[in-house]
């Protein structure tokens, strides 16, 4: 019996994150080795977790993964591990399509119960309605337990857990507000930088955690049974790995990959993926002034938008940059990646830091429009899936021309909804503002720039 649990609440700003990594870091605190998963696209909150834990945060996605790679992925690290906690996405059952790819969809999926955060600030009795509603709502879905947030008093608990006990629910305590360990955020989520000292703040989370949260009663109710057989799901999860990643992996072939401040969104099964497929490096175009030997580069997402001074004076790097390409070096561009190749970035204010030229576009922050979803790409017969989430635009100026598209790109939305937005593809490069999943399908990526070069 191992401990293993999803964090949720019934919507975004419950304070679910900050009570996971009071968590993660409390069960950490006590020499145990707890594995962090995250619901959904997200690329923020794993830095957190990873940071809490001491282990590094899987994301599971049943838009971007199938289902068999989410519960391989799950049971790899699962077993690695005295505890799992995986923190839930929006709200409970805040899906793609209704409840799609929900946090709820990925606690059925895997069979593991579900703990509720619920910000009970302005909430008494009426906390047992709310319960009950997602109770009822989807009846297979076990919510074993609620921890109640942003309340202040022990009298003000007591309503709040009889609340809780009269619709069968077990509660594990209450937090009162607490500004010590509130994370700040900025246009794409909660900081991870080193402008802030994240650590100290969630060993104050921890704390406030440990002071106030039942955590043995958490891991009682949370203690559900896995296969015994250990051997034969590890030998069955060996098998699909071997399926569907090559034996080898050609050493001879160098992936670099841009990891600074400025780039640095990425998943951590795409890097995974990437390794079977080549020999991994990274440079910074933030401080590096040599570009190392590559065959493919790999340019993720980040903040290139907070770094535009110091991106622009590197002008070294992006001459080196350009040149690679310009030999027929190939990259993979995503969002923050693909502004860096364009020929500037602008600031909230419009003035423009000119970046390499690689892409005849320009990208700008200054009139801030949210996009974001589920994307899904065909790119000559090979299917990509991803997510998109920035508030930058495409520049669109007399100087500045959009090129022409590739026709046999197609793209849909998590409803399959035909869309017309850029991606800009050829044999050497793939850049748009789509954040891909590769970790489950290597060959994606190895066919888009390396098919032609077997």
């Amino acid at each position: 019996m191992k401990p293993q649990f999803l964090i949720a609440a019934a919507h975004s700003g419950a304070g679910k994150t900050t009570v996971t990594l009071g968590i993660l870091r409390a069960l950490s605190n006590q020499g145990l080795a707890v594995q962090p998963f995250k619901c959904g696209p997200d690329y923020l909150d794993p830095k957190l977790h990873t940071i809490a834990s001491r282990k590094q945060s899987i994301n599971l996605d049943r838009f971007m993964m199938g289902d068999a790679h989410i519960k391989e992925l799950y049971a790899d690290y699962r077993y690695k591990a005295d505890i799992v906690v995986t923190e839930g996405v929006m709200g409970l059952f805040d899906g793609s399509v209704k409840m799609d790819g929900s946090s709820a969809d990925i606690a059925l999926l895997l069979n593991i119960p579900v703990v509720m955060v619920v910000n009970a600030k302005a909430m008494a009795y009426s906390a047992a309605a709310l319960l009950l509603g997602f109770k009822m709502l989807c009846p297979d879905l076990q919510i074993a337990g609620v921890i109640f947030n942003f309340v202040e008093h022990e009298s003000h608990y007591k309503l709040l857990k009889e609340a809780a006990e009269d619709v069968g629910i077990i509660p594990l305590g209450f937090l009162p507000a607490n500004s010590a360990i509130q994370i700040p955020s900025r246009h794409l989520g909660l900081k991870t930088s080193n402008e802030i000292d994240l650590d100290a703040i969630i060993e104050q989370a921890a704390i406030h955690i440990r002071k106030h949260i039942d955590l043995d009663e958490l891991m009682r109710i949370t203690s559900w049974p896995l296969i015994e057989d250990k051997s034969q799901e590890q030998a069955t999860l060996q098998n699909n790995k071997a399926a569907v990643a090559p034996a080898k992996p050609d050493t001879a072939r160098k992936i670099l990959i841009a990891n600074d401040e400025a780039f640095n969104f990425t998943y951590a099964e795409n890097i995974n993926a990437l390794s079977t497929i080549g020999k991994i490096s990274y440079f910074s175009p933030l401080k590096d002034t040599v570009l190392p030997a590559a065959d493919l580069i790999y340019l993720p997402g980040g903040y290139p938008e907070l770094h535009l001074k110091a991106l622009a004076a590197n002008k070294t790097l992006r001459e080196q940059l350009y040149n690679f390409h310009k030999n027929g070096g190939k990259i993979l561009a995503e969002c923050g990646g693909m502004m860096y190749l364009g020929n500037y970035i602008a600031d909230e204010e419009g003035k423009a830091y000119p970046m390499t030229g690689i892409l005849p576009i320009a990208t700008g922050m200054q009139h801030k429009k949210l996009s974001i979803g589920y994307k899904r790409i065909n790119v000559n017969g090979i299917e990509l899936k991803g997510h998109e989430f920035h508030y930058s635009q495409i520049i669109k100026e007399p100087s500045v021309e959009i090129p022409q598209q590739n026709t046999d790109i197609l793209i849909w939305n998590a409803r399959n909804e035909v869309l017309n937005l850029p991606i800009f593809q050829n044999q050497n490069i793939l850049a748009s503002y789509f954040h891909f999943y590769f970790g489950n399908n290597i060959s994606t990526i190895e066919n888009i720039f390396f098919a032609r070069s077997k």
